[in-house]
This record gives C-alpha cells, sequence and structure tokens, in this order.
C-alpha cells in the first residue's frame, strides 16, 4: 500500500534496506513534507508519520544521534513563542508514568525555548521504542528507539466509519472496510478516474474508490442483488428492504454523485464497446464457497435446472471455473485498462500447493505486488496488483493459451473441493479430540 502510493504522490521507495519485517516501525526516504502528508491522506495500514531526528539500539546511541542532528532543522520548530509537548510510544511493553517522565528529563539536552502545552500544542514530538513481536518474551531494554517530530496520521478512522456493520446494504461476502480501502490504494484511484468492478455484489469496493473521488460502476450475474431483491445476508432479516441497494450504500455516505450505474451482466462475455475505459479494475471474484461460480450458457450447455429470479427473469447458468474467471478478467483488464491502470483483485489459495507459478499472466500486464491474507491453516488468498504496461493486441486475446503454463493454473479449480476437505479434517480432528 505505502509504495503504491508513493508513486501515486510522484515519490519513490527508497529505504527497502531500512525495513525491518519484524518490527512495526519503518524509516522511509521520502522528499518532502508535503508528500508525506500526501501520503498520510490515503493509507489505512499506517498509523502516523514522523520527521525522524534521531534513532539507535539504545538511549546512548539516541542521544548521540540527536546530537549530530542539525541544529537548522530543529530550531523552527524550537522558538520562544511556540508551544510543545513529548509524546512516548512503547511497542509491545507499558512503561509507568514515572519512567515516561524520566526519559522525557533526559532530553533536556535539546534547545526546547518554547513552553509546554499538553492540550493544544504547536508542535508535537515523540519518542517510539520497539520491543520486539513477541508478548512473551518482553525485553528489559528496547530493541530500537527514535525520536522525531510528528507530521500527520494516517485514515484509520475510516474503517470504523465505513464498517459493514453499519452499512445500509450488505451481503454474503460484502468486503471488510479496511480491506477495501487498501485494494483501492494499490488500485492508486485518485479523483475523476473510473472504476469498474465485474463482480461488484453490494458495491463494497465501489465505495472506497468513491471516497477517493472516483467514478464507480459495476456489473454482477445475479439480478437479485443489483436490484436488491430476495432474502437479507443480516441476522433477524428475513427479505431486504425496498431501499437496499448498492446506490442508497453511497447515499449513505454523500457519496452517489460519484456513482455511474451497476448492470445485470456476464464478466464472462463481451459487453463493452472496444478500447480502454477504465482507470482501474478492483474486484473480489466468487470461489465457490459463500457465493457460487457461475456463468450464462445455452441449454446445451447448462448443467443446473433452468433458474427463475423473483422479476420473473429467466437464464440459464453453467459452471464458471476459476481458472477461467481469472483468465477473462486479465484479458478484460488488459483490453480495457487505460496504460499505465491497475487491476487489483483477490486469489483464493491452497496452501500446500501454492508456488509463484500459479499466479495468473498475461503479456500486457505486469505484477506489481502480491500479498498474503490467512483465511486458515491450509487455505489464503492473495491480493494480486497488475498494471497495464503494453498496449492490448488481438494476437494477445490468447496468448495465455500459448505458453505452455496454462496448466498450472488448473488447479484453481479445485480450490473449493480442497477448502471443504480442510474443513471436514478440522471437524472430524476435534470430535476425536472431544472423545479422549
Amino acid at each position: 500500500e505505502i509504495t503504491s502510493l508513493l508513486s501515486l504522490c510522484g515519490g519513490k521507495f527508497s529505504g527497502e534496506r531500512e525495513i525491518r519485517v519484524n518490527s512495526p516501525f519503518w524509516i522511509l526516504n521520502i522528499p518532502s513534507e508535503e508528500m508525506a502528508r500526501g501520503l498520510m491522506k490515503r493509507t489505512v495500514c499506517a498509523k502516523s508519520i514522523f520527521e525522524l531526528w534521531g534513532h539507535g539500539r539504545s538511549e546512548g546511541e539516541l542521544y548521540a544521534s540527536l546530537k549530530n542532528y542539525p541544529v537548522d532543522k530543529m530550531l523552527p520548530y524550537l522558538q520562544s513563542d511556540s508551544t510543545y509537548k513529548v509524546h512516548i510510544h512503547t511497542f509491545n511493553k507499558t512503561l509507568t508514568q514515572a519512567e515516561k517522565i524520566k526519559k522525557i528529563d533526559a532530553l533536556e539536552f535539546l534547545p526546547f525555548k518554547g513552553k509546554v502545552n499538553l492540550k493544544n500544542p504547536e508542535h508535537i514530538f515523540w519518542i517510539l521504542e520497539d520491543y520486539g513481536m513477541n508478548p512473551n518474551n518482553v525485553p528489559e531494554e528496547p530493541f530500537h528507539l527514535y525520536f522525531g517530530r510528528w507530521i500527520a496520521d494516517g485514515q484509520r478512522e475510516l474503517i470504523e466509519s465505513y464498517s459493514v456493520k453499519k452499512r445500509h446494504f450488505i451481503g454474503n461476502t460484502s468486503m471488510d472496510a479496511c480491506l477495501s480501502f487498501i485494494m483501492a490504494n494499490h488500485g492508486r484511484v485518485k479523483p475523476n478516474d473510473v472504476v469498474y468492478d465485474p463482480f461488484v455484489g453490494t458495491g463494497g469496493l465501489l465505495i472506497s474508490s468513491a471516497h477517493f473521488g472516483a467514478y464507480v460502476c459495476g456489473t454482477d450475474i445475479d439480478y437479485n442483488t443489483i436490484h436488491g431483491l430476495g432474502k437479507a445476508s443480516r441476522k433477524n432479516q428475513k427479505w431486504r428492504g425496498p431501499d437496499e441497494n448498492i446506490r442508497a450504500n453511497l447515499r449513505q455516505y454523500g457519496l452517489e454523485k460519484y456513482y455511474l450505474d451497476a448492470l445485470v451482466a456476464d464478466s464472462s462475455r463481451p459487453i463493452w464497446r472496444k478500447g480502454m475505459l477504465f482507470d482501474a479494475i478492483i474486484t473480489d471474484p466468487p470461489y465457490g464457497i459463500r457465493e457460487a461460480t457461475r456463468r450464462t450458457g445455452s441449454q446445451k450447455e447448462a448443467v443446473k435446472s433452468v433458474e427463475r429470479s423473483t422479476e420473473n427473469h429467466i437464464f440459464v447458468s453453467s459452471n464458471y471455473h476459476l481458472s477461467d474467471i481469472f483468465f477473462d478478467l486479465l484479458k478484460f483488464a488488459a483490453e480495457h485498462l487505460v496504460m499505465g491502470g491497475r487491476l487489483v483483485y483477490w486469489l483464493p489459495i491452497y496452501r500446500p500447493e501454492y508456488t509463484e507459478e500459479i499466479i495468473p499472466r498475461h503479456p500486457c500486464l505486469k505484477l506489481i505486488s502480491n500479498c498474503e491474507q490467512m483465511l486458515s491453516s491450509h487455505t489464503s488468498r492473495r491480493l494480486i496488483t497488475m498494471e497495464k504496461v503494453k498496449e492490448f493486441k488481438d494476437q494477445d486475446e490468447n496468448s495465455h493459451l500459448l505458453d505452455g503454463q496454462y496448466m498450472p493454473y488448473r488447479g484453481h479449480n479445485s480450490f473449493r473441493e480442497k477448502y471443504f476437505s480442510g474443513v471436514t479434517k478440522r471437524i472430524a480432528k476435534e470430535e476425536k479430540d472431544n472423545q479422549k
């Protein structure tokens, strides 16, 4: 998320050597405070950003580092007519008030000239201490210490204010608000973009993009979901109300002006005119667990009985293999994304069989990031971000069938069976343990 947002702000990720996977603190090289503030106006992963004045592995190293920090960079924030306060944040350890005061008093060598104001200071300084990630083995002294000037907080309050629990219209698989905003940030969504979700459902992914000023639209094969009909997904509610729909969700957050429309359509069938239409495609395809994977077909293709919706709308649906879903999605993105536009989607994975080779590829799309979210001990899903780097030509349409790499992706088709085989084994193990 941070990498994508830095590139959106015009910056570059240049602090990789400073990133410690087992630490909640990162040191980044960001060219300007303006860029840092722009980054924090978007991120839901990062909590705060600071101008780093000093750091070290011990208090002595921290103080030496602070003494070497240029005084001319400190002085604008330490003037006699200014107010300030100092915070202490310890990760994985709780300090007493006396211990905190002692650590603050030890900074008296810094040229503070202003007055302390705990309620409404002009400048806020933080001491950050990292005691590691293991709550069962907390060291006496921190592994790393940092001191810096607070610049801005991230947007973590969006997770609560856009919570699915308070949303007007939800479905069985409505995306968690935090993940929805992370996906919009991976897609580098910006004001006046056009963002599309081919498996729109109840529109959870449209909301985060609209929050950032993009115009949003989507399609879904489920007539009832698009029209807000049928049984409700909420507990203690049998049927959906008359105003439960995607538009009402955007209206709830004051974002209705960004809503273009949602169509009942099959993502495996071409309905859009040729050409580049979308700045970002952000979606969560069905995995066949809580939502069926299906597409329209002819009577000859049908393996299910004819289905009839609430509005006497008749269609025939057939199985839509996961591998086909992802290839159709990549082909669609290659054809309809603008150059530099991004495709962001979730790929379900059976962990014992996972390798990098099973990530679907397309010659017009470059893999930007691949992040894992654990679902169970044996399954997870990967958040895949791809960027369009090459113009789509007719010969690219079926290129994935020509390179001999198509077969490994077929493993996605059995994800449902593997998922439930793991559940069955776990239930059997629990029953066996209970009998002992």
